[in-house]
């Protein structure tokens, strides 16, 4: 039997959900919200008529799949990135669309490991924001030459990992939040 795109894709991913594509999601409703809420996710409260956002990274996600894939929001149903699209009309293979996925994931992997090395990275902040935190030190830390080498190595990964996230996971104009 031949695995779904979902598992050969999506549950191997999990950027969608991890904080590297959005720092959050918009929600459909208040209700959908409340639910969210009651399951121990972290919402953060809409300003006027918007139901509020899920903040990213997703605490349901658990390594690359989504603990409460029955009761996930319809922001989540309804989400397809760039790359499942491109591989649902044929014009990107199963096996190139993973081996762009392992790319990513590689990637990210590396920023994180440079984040590490600064000696940041709260891990409940999506990784634009882990890097930002990361990059903004005190003044006396920039004046070390061996620190700034490694905030230019961190710039340079987090520049490559935004440019293969944007080509490669989201549609131009289109995106979550």
């Amino acid at each position: 039997m031949k695995p779904s795109l979902t598992d050969a894709l999506c549950t191997r991913c999990g950027l969608c959900c991890d904080g590297s594509l959005f720092a959050d999601v918009e929600l459909a409703n208040n209700d959908e919200a409340s639910a969210l809420e009651v399951m121990g996710l972290e919402i953060e409260d809409a300003d006027g008529e918007d139901a509020g956002l899920l903040l990213q990274p997703c605490g349901a996600l658990k390594g690359t799949r989504c603990s409460i894939y029955p009761h996930r929001p319809d922001c989540c149903r309804t989400f397809e990135c760039r790359l499942l699209q491109e591989v649902k009309r044929g014009t990107v293979s199963v096996e190139i669309a993973q081996g762009k996925i392992a790319e990513a994931l590689r990637q990210i992997e590396r920023v994180n490991e440079l984040i590490a090395r600064l000696g940041a990275g709260h891990e409940r902040l999506p990784l634009k924001e882990r890097c930002a935190e990361a990059l903004a030190l005190s003044e006396e830390v920039v004046a070390n030459p061996a620190m700034n080498r490694k905030r230019a190595e961190l710039r340079a990964a987090m520049t490559s990992v935004e440019r293969l996230l944007r080509e490669t996971f989201l549609e131009q104009g289109r995106g979550r939040s």
